[in-house]
């Protein structure tokens, strides 16, 4: 195939990129956009394997079919529950992927150092990123998935530690230029590497993996573009520069959203599992009040406007379709229903948007944080199902606690608040809420799911 004619399917492809990209940033157009992009990646494979001869129009179409059934087997059995480690999955096989692409052209000889000193730079920095991304991802997934604890793990002189596989890296790759084997380098460098991930991720308990799912989606990226300079591929080099600056501007905002910078989240060390024994001692000393459905659901039925916050907890217990009928039995009876989204609710960003469209809750009645937190003070009825850390009020004015200055919902400024849970336990970070002990909070324990369907069935009642 000429080369000319691929070069213009490429510039296709990675404008099919960025208007993917452009509709993602609104939940009406993502899907849209997710197949906008799909498409685009489809012809760059597609003229790669074309241009390259690799695979014969039989064995494409046979690919395809093979791995679009995986795909579609995969979407339709994955739940939401599941998806913040497919998502840590994927990042960690896209910088394999690259990881691998790249170490085959340095085994074949593609670049030397001789003829192409700085471009023999980049298979390097392909595997580096590479593996980096897909041992840390591999460690984000064992954590989302509940396979290993969420909390932190401590390394004795981490820091020390993580230097000495830096420079250690480096000089690896510098050791092509002083006469190494370029393989032995290669297996060097991605044996530290690999470490080098997991060292960098044990560390980070379970509140900070919203933003470390991004930063590895960034990363994966990274990796890609790389691998697109050792392949003089335009399309990879461009879809890898799009996903690496946008999960850096991702990385960014849950940053932001969670009032830290990113060497604070990679130091590690903030949130992870709770027990129970933990839970019992937030009781000690405070009261709580406990409410019933049938006393919520008359609160419901006669207040103005509630408002929804999402949380983990919801996608635990698969409970967004019942969430969505509560709110139209209720839109129903006059009362105005609006969602409340935290940046950061869930395990990766925007599970909870993507957890309330899978119930087709209209998008029209989700609101950031910034959108909505001034109408909490005139809310009757916040009800809060399955989130914790970001409604926790130490936030604000605890300097001793490690989530203080974190943006929080306004909940506590409603004139009732009223938690779903299963119990006392503390939220991701580990942190007591304090708010399940103000005079205006309400405590309705139980499955969220099971719990919404009794507050249905007595809203249909009152």
């Amino acid at each position: 195939m000429h080369s000319g004619f691929i070069e213009v399917i490429y510039l296709l492809s990675a404008i099919l990129f960025i208007v993917g990209l452009k509709k993602l940033q609104s939940p009406v157009t993502a899907r849209t956009g997710n197949q906008v992009a799909a498409v685009g990646m489809l012809l760059a494979v597609v003229a790669t394997l074309f241009s390259q001869k690799i695979l014969t129009p039989a064995e494409m179409i046979g690919g395809l079919v093979v791995g679009g059934f995986i795909g579609a087997v995969m979407a339709k059995r994955v739940q939401m529950t599941a998806m913040p480690e497919l998502v840590a999955a994927f990042n960690g096989f896209g910088g394999l992927a690259s990881a691998l692409v790249a170490a085959a052209e340095i085994v074949r000889g593609a670049i030397s150092v001789e003829n192409l000193p700085v471009e023999a730079l980049f298979p390097y920095l392909s595997i580096l990123v590479g593996t980096i991304t897909f041992s840390g991802s591999f460690i984000a997934f064992m954590k989302l998935s509940g396979k290993m604890s969420g909390n932190p793990v401590t390394i004795p002189g981490k820091y020390v530690v993580l230097v000495i596989f830096a420079v250690s890296m480096i000089a690896s790759t510098g050791w092509i230029y002083f006469g190494g084997s370029p393989v032995m380098c290669l297996l060097v460098l991605a044996g530290l590497s690999l470490i080098f991930g997991i060292l960098i991720v044990l560390p980070i308990g379970g509140a900070d993996m919203p933003v470390i799912v991004a930063f590895l989606n960034a990363l994966s990226g990274l990796a890609a573009a790389a691998t697109g300079f050792v392949l003089s591929n335009t399309a990879l080099i461009i879809s890898g520069a799009l996903v690496g600056a946008s999960g850096i501007m991702l990385t960014n905002t849950m940053c932001v959203a969670m009032n830290r910078k990113l060497w604070e989240v990679l130091a590690g060390g903030i949130g992870g599992d709770s027990d129970e024994a933990e839970a019992g001692k937030l009781v000690d000393g405070r009261t709580i009040t406990s409410t019933t459905p049938d006393d919520t659901a008359i609160m419901l039925s006669f207040a103005r406007k509630v408002i929804i916050v999402p949380g983990y907890g919801l996608a635990v217990a698969q409970a967004q379709h019942q969430v969505r009928e509560l709110a139209d039995v209720l839109q129903e009876r006059g009362v105005e229903v609006k969602y409340a989204v935290h940046p950061v609710a869930g395990r990766m960003p925007g599970h909870m948007n993507v957890l309330l469209a899978e119930a087709n809750v209209p998008y029209d009645a989700l609101f950031e944080m910034d959108e909505i937190n001034h109408e909490f003070e005139s809310t009757d009825v916040a009800l809060i199902i399955g989130a914790n850390d970001v409604v926790n009020p130490a936030a604000r004015h605890d300097q001793s606690s490690p989530i203080y200055g974190m943006p929080i919902l306004n909940v506590d400024h409603s004139k009732t608040v009223i938690f779903l849970k299963r119990s006392m336990r503390p939220g991701y970070s580990g942190v007591p809420n304090l708010l399940f002990f103000e005079p205006n909070t309400r405590m309705l324990f139980g499955d969220a799911k099971d719990s919404v369907s009794e507050l249905i069935a007595e809203v249909k009642a009152v």
